[in-house]
């Protein structure tokens, strides 16, 4: 059962314009869409979080966190485990580094994940008058040194009625051999119109969506089951273990032998 948070605990990340607002939830949870003042370091333990924005859903797997730039559009969901954690931290927007102005997945490393793990010490708003402020603005500060390489595994979402049963097809049946032909038969459109669809509500092809698809299917399958990269490779659609790789250092900007060393 999913527990949604409360308006009141949004109100009071913005209340104090200076302070550092920490939050940590427990158990499967949705965020109801939302924006605010402050910038966001989301970090999840034991579970995968999934952040919605408009027209695009990102990643976050485990050993990672997603910063989010102030005032955008955004609800997060927490799935695939009870005893997933997440801890959220909002920091006021005071720094016009370019690393802060843009949303983006990154790996943690010991040092943060040490860092990030000790604010289960803290609860809702740190003002700069606290001893611990310093602490937080500190792991905020780091940000830009430590994660230089941006894991942008990022699945175009939409509201469109004709094109969203599409979608969840293609999500359910990524083992299947899945061409434009295969499965614009499927659902009765031409070739060139599901290709036009495509492209027109999501911006991007067919076989395009189709590769990300697969790269955020076996992301999943990383993290939930201890299948082999072989057997990952096959349960997504591909027929050969480098063309896997290939495909997902293009998606991801690593290999997936890569990235299971940081989440197994």
């Amino acid at each position: 059962m999913q527990h949604l948070i409360s308006a009141e605990q949004f109100i009071e990340i913005d209340k104090y314009r200076q302070s550092v607002y920490v939050m940590h939830q427990k158990s499967e949870r949705r965020f109801p869409v939302h924006n605010h003042k402050k910038g966001q370091l989301s970090y999840v333990e034991g579970g995968i979080a999934y952040v919605h924005f408009v027209g695009n859903t990102f990643v976050i797997p485990a050993r990672h966190y997603i910063w989010i730039p102030p005032g955008i559009d955004h609800f997060l969901q927490v799935r695939h485990s009870e005893s997933a954690v997440i801890r959220n931290i909002y920091y006021p927007d005071d720094d016009k580094h370019i690393f802060y102005q843009h949303t983006g997945i990154y790996p943690v490393n010991n040092l943060l994940h040490e860092m990030i793990h000790y604010t289960e010490n803290y609860q809702e708003n740190i003002k700069p008058s606290s001893n611990d402020y310093a602490f937080l603005m500190a792991i905020k500060n780091i940000l830009p040194n430590l994660s230089p390489q941006n894991v942008p595994i990022v699945l175009p979402t939409t509201t469109n009625d004709r094109l969203r049963p599409i979608l969840r097809y293609l999500y359910d049946h990524v083992a299947q051999p899945l061409t434009l032909q295969i499965v614009s038969s499927k659902f009765g459109i031409g070739e060139r119109t599901l290709s036009r669809l495509f492209q027109t509500v999501l911006s991007i092809s067919f076989l395009q969506y189709l590769k990300q698809v697969r790269i955020v299917k076996a992301v999943e399958l990383m993290l939930q089951t201890d299948l082999t990269l072989s057997q990952i490779a096959y349960d997504t659609g591909y027929q050969s273990i480098s063309a896997f790789s290939n495909t997902f250092q293009q998606v991801a900007n690593m290999r997936p032998s890569e990235f299971a060393a940081t989440v197994r």
